[in-house]
């Protein structure tokens, strides 16, 4: 039970309508409230534990589903989306850098550009899951920067 809430995100995963950008924008949510409270630095990292856990979690769930990499699996979003953050340097007060790393993250995620398709192609279990939305977090953090740095 609680291993469904936790890979869906709060059930998050389990829209019936584009469940990863649901799941990216509750990311976005929790993310800019937390760092109400946290430095994105703390952000950064807790998106590297949630990662590791999230790892062992999926390869667990695909064996009972057998299935691998599901629409309703978003922890991935949430780890993508908060490693955007992270690169970026969003702040609590800076919804518009959130928004446009929020666009970002939907972008490399989706299309799966170079590294990223190759590891979401080729790379299975838990780590093929994380792995992809992991860097294309990364990509989407330097776009959100340059993009923000040249608007502001």
């Amino acid at each position: 039970m609680f291993n469904k809430f936790f890979l869906t995100l709060g059930y998050s995963g389990l829209s019936p309508k584009a469940p990863g950008t649901v799941g990216s924008f509750v990311a976005l949510l929790l993310g800019m409230g937390l760092l109400q409270f946290i430095s994105i630095t703390t952000l950064f990292l807790l998106s590297l534990l949630i990662s590791v856990i999230a790892v062992k979690q999926i390869n667990i769930y695909e064996e009972q589903t057998a299935t691998h990499d599901g629409k309703e699996i978003v922890i991935d979003e949430l780890a993508g989306m908060w490693i955007t953050m992270g690169v970026a340097g969003v702040t609590s007060d800076n919804w518009i850098m959130g928004i446009i790393a929020f666009i970002f993250f939907r972008i490399f995620d989706i299309w799966k550009p170079s590294i990223i398709g190759k590891i979401d192609q080729n790379i299975k279990g838990g780590w093929g899951v994380m792995g992809d939305d992991m860097i294309a977090g990364v990509f989407a953090g330097l776009c959100t920067s340059l993009v923000y740095f040249l608007i502001f």
